[in-house]
């Protein structure tokens, strides 16, 4: 999942005027000011326009920063329900402008919101420091920091009064004067560095096409492939050809049935050299700025680089343990891809020779070991896999699970394909609304993620239901055949539909305990992932789209052993791309970088990493370390993997993997959002600390 880090923002105030630098802003003018009268409390969609949103956050932050004006001048000594309970309340207004803004522009974006975004990125941060860097306030939070197990705090008032008085300390609060204005130039040059890394990726990814127009260029692709192709070709004025380009469901089936080697090698060189070409989309400078602003404002706040500021923070506290749960796994995974790799080059051997095998052949020679090995050929079972029955099937496990259903309803959206469902309790009671978005489209970044619009609050008493909105780039429908998805591309929607859950399921107090442990944030995601290949779940959802025939046992078994198939390749590009993220976020130098040097320096000669397996992500393109929230993270996949593999056996070990006792003890899990420890919160369900032994049994790296 590619998040956002987004400024928390409350109070919403209707029909005023606020004069922002000498700017009138009429609130009732503005429908993101405005008390948001629509079905569920999504935000006003079909009212919205771009010229909206820069003003609604210079209005928003001028509310939050009379909040905390009132916090600050209040003469009254700090206590927690004058400091830190208020502090936690203001802002509501902010967020919700923040929230609608930067996730719109993750999925929908054009030239005016790129404007935008670049012009409110380095606002939001100057706003966030003038915030966390107000001595004043800080000194009223360090009051009653000191005084907390003397004020008669509850367990949770605790809690949020030492996070509150931790993020103080983490954003500079302690620092000279000298040193904030210089940490807060800092942060402006971050935000507006990440927006430029951004904004050049995807104009890169926009950029390339492959077009084809020969017939016999087209040898070994499905019909499927190549309709949609011919569909994308027209909708990009290429009538009568075939575009190919380098989102996933247009280049991955490519890479996996075309049978021309040198277009095979055009295209996958072309993701390969993203941002990467010395043009004007090049990243390579924009990440040494990035890595060089990250390292000088971790020596600021007292650490040795910024791995280590990051991981401070979260389950594993630092490089050293990250490092220690990387390494045990990369070399057998490593050496079982040289493996796998050894079995495709026997196939090679017919075509070419095989010690010229390259990285844009694994996977049309992984896909012809897989149909001779296991006799599954993933296109025989794509019919069993039509979006809506995956949907259907991810509904259904929900209800089995949690006993909540859902209801399609009508409400604004942003853009005319995505679609909505009202979450109901087993009681009828509202739980929150979902908003999906699946298809690829020009301005929607690639990948899939999920985020909120609005959070879960408790506001007089009463839940402030969420609304949660899950963003992907599934393969599109092609004529008369709908969207047919790939196993890869169902477990995708299973895993963003588990961060679903975890947002609609929360039940937390205070805004400033909602969030978790980045390294834990994959567990609710990553844990659904284990049912949507399971038998008696397939057998309620894989049903074919034309016959209506469920999938068959033959094809639920060749697909259950075929579930460590591949697992050397898929491991070793997933720990390639968590390794180079933490080698160039534990440097502690800030001297200029060749970034393609060192990425091959940490990976093939310091690991041995092979020439035939590219990282999952190379520097230039890898959006999730580097404007996406991830820096000093990517790990945190494999980190939550050994939580999910282990949780999941506290089903197996029932009998029942749809057992309601184990399923509501996970929900209390993740009604319980940073109310604790993760590893607290964990032990609490599982009543141990994870073992690493489901996870290597699940890639097949130790037998069982």
């Amino acid at each position: 999942m590619k998040t956002r880090t987004l400024v928390l923002a409350t109070a919403a105030l209707a029909l005023m005027t606020i004069s922002c630098k000498n700017e009138a802003v009429v609130v009732a003018e503005n429908p993101l000011l405005a008390e948001w009268n629509t079905p569920f409390g999504v935000p006003p969609f079909d009212q919205i326009e771009v010229d909206h949103y820069a003003p609604a956050f210079k209005a928003a932050m001028a509310i939050h920063e009379e909040e905390i004006e009132a916090i600050v001048n209040n003469p009254e000594e700090p206590t927690f329900e004058n400091t830190i309970l208020a502090l936690d309340n203001a802002g509501e207004l902010l967020g919700k402008v923040a929230n609608t803004f930067f996730l719109v522009a993750s999925a929908d974006t054009n030239e005016q919101m790129q404007k935008v975004e670049a012009k409110v990125s380095p606002l939001m941060s100057a706003h966030s420091d003038k915030i966390m860097m107000n001595d004043a306030l800080f000194q009223r939070v360090k009051k009653v920091y000191e005084g907390r197990h003397k004020a008669g705090l509850d367990e949770l008032q605790l809690r949020l009064t030492e996070q509150t008085y931790k993020d103080f300390v983490r954003s500079g609060a302690n620092l000279s004067e000298e040193q904030k204005e210089e940490l807060a130039k800092i942060n402006s040059e971050l935000s507006l560095a990440t927006v430029e890394f951004a904004r050049n990726l995807l104009a890169a990814s926009a950029e390339f096409e492959m077009v084809l127009d020969k017939e016999e260029e087209l040898e070994g692709l499905p019909m499927s492939v190549r309709n949609a192709a011919k569909e994308a070709a027209e909708e990009a004025g290429h009538k009568g050809k075939y575009l190919f380009n380098l989102s996933k469901p247009s280049m991955l089936p490519f890479l996996t049935y075309a049978k021309n080697r040198e277009l095979r090698q055009r295209l996958y060189e072309g993701y390969l050299n993203k941002c990467n070409l010395d043009d004007k989309n090049d990243n390579k400078e924009v990440i040494n700025t990035i890595i060089n602003l990250r390292t000088r404002k971790a020596n600021l706040l007292g650490f040795p680089s910024h791995a280590h500021f990051v991981l401070d923070n979260v389950m594993a506290k630092t490089p050293e343990n990250v490092y220690a749960l990387l390494d045990e796994i990369w070399e057998p995974a490593l050496n079982t891809a040289k493996e796998e790799l050894e079995e495709m080059k026997e196939l090679a051997r017919r075509d070419f020779n095989p010690d010229e095998f390259a990285s844009w052949d694994w996977w049309y020679y992984a896909e012809k070991v897989r149909k001779q090995r296991y006799n599954l050929d993933e296109q025989a079972l794509r019919p069993y896999f039509s979006l809506e029955n995956v949907r259907l099937g991810i509904f259904g496990l929900c209800n089995r699970l949690y006993g909540i259903t859902f209801s399609p309803v009508k409400v604004p959206v942003y853009n005319k394909e995505c679609t909505a469902y009202q979450v109901l309790e087993a009681d009828g009671s509202t739980l929150g609304v979902v908003i999906f978005d699946f298809f690829p489209r020009p301005g929607k970044s690639f990948g899939a993620w999920c985020g909120s619009y609005v959070d879960m609050a408790i506001k007089y008493g009463k839940r402030v239901n969420p609304v949660v909105t899950v963003v992907c780039n599934f393969t599109r429908p092609s004529g008369s055949t709908p969207a047919l998805l790939t196993i890869d591309e169902t477990e995708t929607f299973f895993h963003e539909f588990g961060h679903a859950l975890h947002s609609l399921f929360a039940q937390v107090p205070y805004k400033g305990l909602l969030g978790v442990e980045r390294d834990f944030v994959e567990l609710p995601s990553q844990i659904m992932e284990n049912w949507a290949t399971e038998p008696e779940v397939l057998k309620t959802y894989a049903v074919h789209y034309q016959t209506g025939a469920v999938i068959p046992n033959h094809l639920v078994k060749r697909l259950q052993k075929s579930d460590k198939f591949n697992q050397g390749f898929i491991t070793t590009e997933l720990l390639a791309a968590s390794l180079s993220d933490m080698d160039i976020h534990t440097r502690t130098t800030t001297e200029p970088l060749d970034v393609n040097a060192f990425e091959r320096e940490v990976l093939n000669e310091r690991r041995g990493l092979i020439e035939e397996i590219a990282p999952r992500y190379r520097y230039p393109y890898f959006s999730h370390i580097f404007d996406g929230g991830y820096s000093a993270g990517y790990y945190s996949y494999t980190w939550a993997e050994v939580l999910d593999k282990d949780a999941y056996q506290a089903f197996v070990e029932t009998g029942n993997l749809f057992d309601r006792k184990t399923a509501q003890r996970f929900r209390k899990l993740l009604e319980s959002g940073g109310t604790k420890d993760g590893m607290t919160l964990y032990k609490e369900f599982r009543g141990a600390e994870p073992s690493r032994v489901p996870l290597m049994v699940a890639r097949g790296f130790v037998e069982q």
